[in-house]
């Protein structure tokens, strides 16, 4: 018996989830997106009436407006996505343990296994379409394959609410008509090279060989080549062996320009808090900090380091943080915008070697100094407890960062 592979995608997740919460906008374009006031929002995500309307995702809010006047934009909700990200994988594991998530929103299945006692791959799918919408009250569009670049695209082949499948006898007339970008990791950039010596389609990929594509595309023209026949065999992973997002982040562009490491180290452990928390609260350690500068002429750096022991502590992220910070910047020009993100994350299930010289006690001290903010902000709103440091430049700390932050999907590979 082959592999039974789903893709489950919750259809337009954010959106979705905030029409939950919002009945008085049913029948209404929503969006989800950041601060109208911010100069630097964006849509993250539309429902389809938006959608239809020429709403797209990453568009300026006022562009989006301006396409359809009658957009209502929520802020985003990232932990409430995340919750309902969690129950939905609580959903799957009735019937797999094989469960690997692309983002907050999309999941490989590898059902295989319970096949034989829950039914076919193409039942299983619509058992578990109809618990989301009764359980959950969103819905999903789900694609049925043999492997996990199929199933995906066969989760993507029809929307909202749908199953699809992609099975071995299928693949060649449902699959090969469809336009190249719509393959896994087929970009802009890619389709435009494609495009250029005729390649419009899978089938076309399919049948240029493998050898033409890797002369056209490189390495990676060979895997491309091998999804598009069908050759992926790569395993859906095991549950809770890996965060269902990559990283978590917050960035601000400052109330005023910074001139000083004083005002730098100010920003660095506001965001570091709100990226701490995050991870506290939805059971996620990093194992990579990433600090981002940008001065006010526009000229931008990005670095990270790898840290020795995976952590949710404000306090290590912040002083690696501002480690990066002092090893590449030099003060040419104040600084707009700063950056701060955990990433490589690991769930509380990871275990790692601790050190023998490494003060364990202290650092469980630290988190539960931590938890105890968190709780203290929960009830009585973000600035109700902050740190000694704030009070120096009250202008700088008066921005409410756990009220924006950012997640990243992993990649495929």
């Amino acid at each position: 018996m082959g592999r039974v592979i789903l893709h489950s995608d919750i259809n337009c997740c954010y959106a979705s989830i905030e029409h939950l919460y919002h009945p008085e906008l049913a029948g209404k374009p929503l969006a989800v997106g950041g601060d109208r006031q911010a100069r630097h929002g964006i849509i993250l995500t539309a429902d389809y009436m938006a959608k239809r309307r020429g709403v797209k995702t990453g568009m300026a809010l006022w562009q989006a407006k301006q396409a359809c006047p009658e957009l209502n934009i929520v802020s985003p909700r990232m932990d409430l996505y995340l919750r309902f990200s969690r129950i939905a994988h609580e959903i799957y594991a009735d019937y797999t343990d094989m469960q690997e998530p692309y983002g907050i929103d999309e999941c490989w299945l590898d059902v295989t296994g319970s096949a034989s006692i829950k039914g076919d791959g193409e039942k299983i799918a619509h058992e578990i379409s109809g618990r989301m919408k009764s359980e959950l009250g969103i819905t999903v569009s789900i694609g049925v394959s043999f492997n996990k670049i199929f199933a995906k695209l066969g989760s993507d082949y029809k929307k909202p609410d749908a199953i699809t499948t992609m099975h071995e006898d299928e693949f060649r007339y449902k699959a090969w008509p469809l336009p190249a970008s719509d393959l896994l990791y087929v970009g802009r950039s890619t389709e435009k090279k494609l495009t250029n010596v005729g390649i419009m389609t899978i089938g076309d990929m399919a049948r240029s060989g493998e050898s033409y594509m890797n002369v056209l595309l490189g390495k990676m023209g060979g895997i491309l080549w091998a999804f598009a026949s069908g050759y992926d065999d790569s395993p859906v992973k095991i549950e809770n062996t890996q965060a269902p997002i990559k990283s978590v982040g917050n960035s601000t562009t400052t109330p005023r320009d910074l001139v000083s490491d004083e005002d730098v180290k100010i920003v660095i452990y506001m965001l570091a808090e709100s990226v701490a928390s995050r991870l506290r609260k939805n059971g996620f350690r990093c194992r990579v900090v990433e600090m981002s500068v940008r001065d006010n002429g526009l000229f931008s750096f990005t670095r990270q380091h790898k840290i020795k022991n995976a952590t949710d502590i404000t306090g290590e992220i912040a002083a690696e943080a501002y480690l990066i910070f002092r090893e590449n910047y030099r003060w040419e020009k104040p600084i707009r915008s700063i950056g701060v993100r955990g990433s490589d994350l690991v769930t509380g299930d990871y275990w790692e070697q601790i050190d023998l010289f490494d003060d364990v006690e202290q650092r469980e001290k630290m988190r539960k100094m931590d938890t105890a903010v968190d709780e203290v902000r929960r009830r009585f709103g973000y600035f109700a407890v902050q740190r000694g440091l704030m009070y120096q430049d009250r202008v700088l700390s008066s921005v409410d960062a756990e009220s924006t932050h950012t997640v990243h999907p992993h990649g495929y590979f």
